[in-house]
This record gives structure tokens, C-alpha cells and sequence, in this order.
């Protein structure tokens, strides 16, 4: 404890009972009593001095029959575990809302800067790629009786363009080939075919795309590629349901009679021979 700075007042002079000193040395006993700060004007006794002392953390309340007030008005402060809980309770409180405000301004900002009308494969139609040419091998020109092998070939294609206003990237890709022979008969594969050669087998022998003609002829045969589509709209791919197709170019497919004979000489040594 501190003692403050007191003054005295006095109307009268009253002697002090130790006396005045003269002396600027203060003794011994006014040093602990507090006193050397004691001076005297005739009129009056200033006392200005400063005593420290070790305070005491005390051991009781001041009135052992203190108790809260009976009303509302004042609670208990709130212990460190309930602070703790209640800053986690106002943390997730505020997370919650700014992460749902963020969602939100998300989605407006995102629908603000496309408001793109919905989206049909009808309406991707026109970036659809051109149909694939079909060839029959051999060199277009076939047996009645025996297989003609068709092939065809797409592959996956991305059209730039624009739609409803906006720049659009479309991508298609081929899900499966319509053939139409030309005799009424077609087929439908998930794949444009393979050459002979590349099969590794012989000519005139079956495959999944080959058909063959039960008579002589020419014949008008054509593949028509479907596509599945996926469009951008600079923010990434999302695919359409449905398909496009692509119709193919028409193809003049000649079909001819073979016939056995035996013969001495071949057709070009003999070419008024059977069968030449």
C-alpha cells in the first residue's frame, strides 16, 4: 500500500513534541515513522511523505452474510468453458451464413452471366459434323451370294459457333453407324466397320458390318453416323440428352453373278469362254 500525499492545516501552530529540526538529516526513528517529509512555516505543519508496505490478498469476503441480489438484474459471470462454447456456437452461426451468402451470390452471379435458354439436341442439330462416305469393299463391286464389306468412318469432332447470342463450343461423338444397303436391308452397329485386310481375313468372308445381295445389281448404299453431344459455354462441358445424326453420302455399290465352269483356258486367253 501507497499513502498519499497529506497536508495538515493547522489554525495555530502547535510545537511538534520531538521539536523543529534544523537539520536537513532526519533521524532513525522519524525515517520509520514516516516523518522526515514533516516541515513547519510558523503557520502550518506540511506533511508530504510515502510509506510502502506489502499489501495483503485478504482471507475473507467483507461480509460473511453477503448475497446476491434476489432479482434479475444480475448473473453470474459466465465460466471459461461457457465462454469457449458459446464463441463455437457464434463461429458456426457465422460460417454457416457466410458460406450459405456465398452460395448464393454464386448462383446469382452465375445466372446473371449466362441466362441461357434451355438447351435441346434439336437446337445443336446444325453444328452437327457431315456424314461419313461408306465404302464396299472390294472396290465398291460385290457377289450375289457372297458378303460385301462396308466401312465407314467418324470420329469424335468439337464445332465452334454461336447459339442463342452466346460463343459455344460443341462436341460430338459417335455412339453408333445406321447402314442402308440399298436393297431394303440395314443394320445399325457401334462401329463404322473394319477392312478385311485388317481383320486379317479373307475376301468374301462375313464381318459385322458386311451384307450380302441375293441378286445381281447396282445398289445405293449409305451410313449415317449418330452423335452424342456436349456443349461449352466457356465454363465447361455438360452433355445434352439425345442424339444427332449424320446422313452420309449416297454410295453406287455394283453387284454381280459368279458362275462356275470348268474351263481350259482363262478368260483373258479365252474371253468368249463360260462365265467370261
Amino acid at each position: 500500500m501507497r499513502l498519499a500525499v497529506v497536508s495538515v492545516l493547522f489554525g495555530v501552530f502547535f510545537a511538534h513534541p520531538f521539536g523543529v529540526m534544523a537539520s536537513d538529516e532526519c533521524p532513525a526513528w522519524k525515517q520509520v515513522a514516516g516523518l522526515c517529509g514533516v516541515q513547519n512555516s510558523g503557520t502550518e505543519v506540511i506533511i508530504d511523505g510515502s510509506h510502502d508496505t506489502e499489501q495483503s490478498p485478504g482471507t475473507s469476503p467483507i461480509n460473511n452474510d453477503w448475497q446476491p441480489p434476489l432479482d434479475d438484474s444480475w448473473t453470474p459471470p459466465p465460466t471459461p468453458e461457457e465462454e469457449f462454447d458459446e464463441c463455437l456456437r457464434e463461429w458456426d452461426s457465422y460460417i454457416r451464413c457466410y458460406e450459405a451468402s456465398k452460395e448464393v451470390e454464386g448462383e446469382e452471379a452465375e445466372e446473371e452471366a449466362l441466362a441461357i435458354p434451355p438447351i435441346t439436341i434439336t437446337d445443336l442439330a446444325r453444328f452437327a459434323p457431315a456424314g461419313s462416305s461408306v465404302t464396299g469393299e472390294p472396290d465398291n463391286v460385290g457377289v450375289a451370294g457372297l458378303p460385301t464389306n462396308f466401312v465407314t468412318t467418324a470420329s469424335a469432332q468439337t464445332v465452334t459457333g454461336e447459339l442463342f447470342g452466346f460463343p459455344v463450343s460443341v462436341r460430338f461423338t459417335p455412339s453408333a453407324y445406321d447402314f442402308s444397303f440399298g436393297d431394303g436391308d440395314t443394320v445399325t452397329t457401334t462401329s463404322g466397320g473394319t477392312t478385311w485386310s485388317d481383320l486379317g481375313q479373307a475376301q468374301f468372308t462375313p464381318t459385322d458390318t458386311s451384307h450380302t445381295y441375293r441378286e445381281r445389281g447396282t445398289y445405293t448404299a449409305r451410313a449415317d453416323v449418330r452423335y452424342t453431344a456436349e456443349v461449352d459455354f466457356g465454363i465447361g462441358w455438360f452433355p445434352i440428352s439425345g442424339e444427332v445424326t449424320s446422313t452420309g453420302p449416297a454410295q453406287d455399290v455394283r453387284i454381280f453373278e459368279a458362275h462356275t465352269a470348268l474351263v481350259a483356258h482363262t478368260c483373258a486367253q479365252a474371253p468368249s469362254s463360260p462365265g467370261c
